[in-house]
């Protein structure tokens, strides 16, 4: 009665996390303009998802933005990581205790400081994109230091001192010592940094230029607007990110059993 009460469970909590998403996608491929009677199969979502400059315009300038936010991301985190790795106690405790502040903190929160921060105490225009950039880093380069703080912590830190009591210069030793021993968590904290860029709103809401929305925004905006051909698109958008989504996953997974059963193999 456990076992099947547990897997009863977990059905229904993977019903809540993917039906919405599986509808979504069965109903890009057809010619409903609104979730109901399901008509003929077709592909115009696709077709205009893909030829509408407005859609293409805005997707590319969503995923520049996630890729440029989260390599600065990346390297400030990893730095950060690293710095606190090497500090003292009372240093590390402090950097990891300010590092949690804007995990915990609202989002709505973190847009809104920065906006003022930026907009209205320095004077930085909205249109220079530098409030929406400084926003998405400060929301992904916490995690990036969570995602390569395990990394460090595993790594065999006497042979960085050894490095350094051969002759090589601290830099020398980051490069060649340190940082290919934490790559997979370098990896990691860019992969999450992305994804969360892509998925924030209101950071990018406060901070964005009034000409220019990310996927969120323009899905928020779309959803009150009257152009039905836009909204049925975005259900073809919703269900290309959803496939990539999944082959990514299995990549990784298939890559990492790979690794597993070549290293049984060497065994």
């Amino acid at each position: 009665m456990v076992k099947i009460l547990k897997r009863a469970y977990l059905i229904i909590m993977l019903l809540f996390i993917y039906l919405p998403i599986l509808i979504l996608a069965v109903y890009s491929f057809t010619s409903a303009t609104q979730i109901g009677a399901i008509r003929g199969f077709s592909l115009q979502n696709y077709v205009t998802l893909f030829t509408t400059p407005e859609l293409t315009d805005m997707i590319r300038g969503t995923l520049l933005l996630a890729l440029g936010s989260a390599a600065i991301a990346t390297v400030l985190g990893t730095l950060g990581a690293i710095g606190a790795f090497y500090s003292g106690k009372r240093v590390s405790t402090l950097i990891g205790s300010l590092n949690q502040v804007p995990v915990v903190n609202a989002d709505v929160v973190t847009g809104f400081s920065i906006c003022i921060l930026l907009v209205v105490v320095f004077h930085i225009s909205k249109d220079t994109f530098i409030p929406l950039v400084a926003g998405h880093v400060t929301l992904c380069a916490p995690f990036v230091f969570l995602s390569v703080m395990p990394k460090i912590k595993q790594m065999d830190s006497s042979i960085y001192e050894a490095a350094l009591d051969l002759g090589a210069t601290p830099l020398t030793a980051l490069f060649e010592i340190v940082i290919p021993q934490i790559v997979p968590g370098i990896v990691s904290g860019f992969a999450l940094a992305i994804t969360l860029s892509l998925d924030d709103y209101f950071i990018s809401t406060y901070t964005k230029p009034a000409m220019f929305d990310t996927i969120s925004t323009y899905v928020v905006n779309a959803t009150k607007g009257s152009q039905t051909t836009i909204k049925t698109a975005l259900w073809a958008l919703s269900t290309v990110i959803f496939a990539v989504v999944v082959l990514i996953v299995i990549g990784m997974n298939v890559r990492a059993l790979q690794k597993e059963g070549g290293s049984h193999a060497k065994e």
